[in-house]
């Protein structure tokens, strides 16, 4: 006989239909724990969170407790409560680590999966120069120092991208990283040395596959038979040459998720201008396959357990851990040292002393793990920067702003990243599998163009007919309150 269903943990969601903030929990029925909720007016809803299997965590054990930092500076009141108040509010628990400007929702791709749903014909116009100025002097205010990406659409349609890159690295962020498809990158050879002279430290390159018969399902085709996987190679060597440090970011879907062990190798194949492989499980937001409530999940825990099955020669279940920025549900990651086999095949030692980082173990994954003093957010918060701006800076740029003399600042000093590499995955959340409490400690904040700056999640956020919780995501306000003031933003 099945053991009957047990409640874990009791939090809040969303309906993905009306959007109404509901009652959720996690689940446990036999080796399955879920995520559940009910709408009153929509019924139910139920998604996978993790199978228990040898070797993987369990659903308890899986966790990185932490005590909440708030916002020096809010932006937006507290009225409604969380999801509803973002700006970021009183309530939100972490600092911002990573700021995203979305400076245009051009695209010169038309991916069947884009979580901005970019490259439409009723794109609306870039945001101006005066206006990416206004978000970064506010970014400053209220969080100086934290890492900035330029996203979109794809930035690289902008011409003016190394001026704004210049108005970035002028404010003194951490890390300047643009998000790119590569297509530019790649066609022109001298395009990343001009940027890299703007003063952009990374590229977080969308590859989602080792070849473009496995990315045309995320990405389709480009048009006379040219390669697109071949214009990202030729896009990761003129970063190489330039001195850019890259990231290969990976959309995953059950299409492409059988080649995750050999899209690792050819990462590290690729040479060490490759910082590191990041993944992420697709969020049903923007554009995408499938129907929202019926469409086949990837968790956070089924990356875990294909990277491990495909790639056990470079992956072990113990190498990777909860994060020390963010919500536990939120990612994993491992940090390594490149090492290169008897045979010249390239391979991953695990760092042992990245502890101290957020992409190593505050303790060993346990049941005792949980009782272990919980992390200040604060502090996950600034390792958190200081690591990526370390690891995914070129290599001539990879002092970090705000370091101490602690032990973190010393494991960043000891070896050069070029002889690092870091895997990580992001699992997003969209409206099926919304937490309010991973909501609450999320570190990446969309700046909008009105002032406010709302997590990644919720700035994407659609219900199953399209409709967004925060909408017009490129419409400016017509006045920023200085301190608070909620209602004067629009929402």
């Amino acid at each position: 006989m099945s053991e009957p269903a047990r409640t874990l943990h009791r939090t809040q969601s969303a309906c993905p239909v009306c959007l109404r903030r509901i009652d959720a929990a996690y689940v446990r029925e036999g080796e399955m724990v879920s995520f559940r909720k009910t709408c009153p007016q929509h019924g139910s809803f139920a998604v996978p969170v993790l199978r228990e299997a040898d070797g993987l965590p369990v659903f308890e054990d899986w966790q990185r407790p932490k005590t909440p930092s708030y916002p020096a500076r809010p932006l937006t009141e507290a009225a409604q409560g969380c999801p509803f108040d973002c700006g970021l509010c009183p309530g939100h628990a972490q600092h911002t680590c990573t700021a995203l400007l979305e400076v245009t929702l051009r695209c010169n791709m038309a991916c069947p999966v884009c979580y901005a749903a970019a490259g439409t014909a009723d794109v609306p116009p870039d945001p101006s120069p005066d206006v990416l100025a206004r978000q970064l002097d506010r970014l400053r205010e209220v969080s100086p120092g934290c890492n900035v990406q330029l996203s979109g659409g794809e930035p690289t349609l902008r011409e003016d991208l190394p001026d704004i890159i210049r108005e970035v690295r002028a404010r003194g962020f951490g890390l300047v990283q643009v998000n790119s498809n590569g297509l530019r990158l790649g066609r022109e050879a001298s395009y990343a040395a001009r940027l890299r002279e703007a003063g952009l430290d990374s590229v977080y390159l969308q590859w989602d596959a080792p070849d473009d018969a496995a990315s045309a399902p995320l990405r389709g085709t480009l048009p006379h038979g040219e390669s697109l996987m071949a214009r990202k190679a030729d896009a990761v060597r003129h970063c190489a040459a330039a001195g850019l440090g890259v990231v290969l970011v990976a959309t995953l879907m059950p299409d492409n998720l059988p080649r995750l062990g050999e899209l690792l190798r050819q990462a590290l194949r690729l040479g060490p201008a490759v910082r590191g492989l990041h993944l992420q499980p697709l969020s049903r937001f923007g554009r995408y396959p499938d129907e929202l409530l019926r469409a086949p999940r990837l968790s956070l825990f089924a990356v875990m357990a294909a990277l491990c099955a495909q790639a056990p020669e470079l992956v072990r279940p113990e190498h990777v851990h909860p994060p020390g920025c963010e919500h536990s549900l939120c990612s994993f990651s491992a940090v390594y040292a490149r090492e290169t086999g008897p045979d010249g095949t390239p391979g991953l030692r695990l760092l042992a002393d990245a502890a101290p980082s957020c992409c190593g173990p505050a303790s060993p994954v346990r049941p005792a793990a949980s009782l272990a003093a919980p992390l200040e957010a604060a502090e996950g918060a600034r390792r958190s920067r200081q690591f990526v701006a370390a690891h995914w800076a070129g290599a001539e740029r990879t002092s970090v702003p705000d370091a101490a003399a602690d032990d973190f600042s010393r494991f960043l000093a000891r070896a050069g990243v070029e002889r690092r590499f870091t895997l990580s995955c992001m699992a997003f959340q969209d409206a099926l599998d919304l937490d309010v409490e991973r909501v609450r400690g999320c570190c990446i904040h969309v700046m909008r163009p009105d002032g406010r700056m709302i997590p990644f999640c919720l700035h994407n956020l659609t219900a199953v007919d399209g409709s967004m919780l925060y909408p017009e995501r490129l419409r400016p306000a017509v006045s920023v309150p200085e301190n608070g003031g909620g209602s004067s933003y629009v929402r």
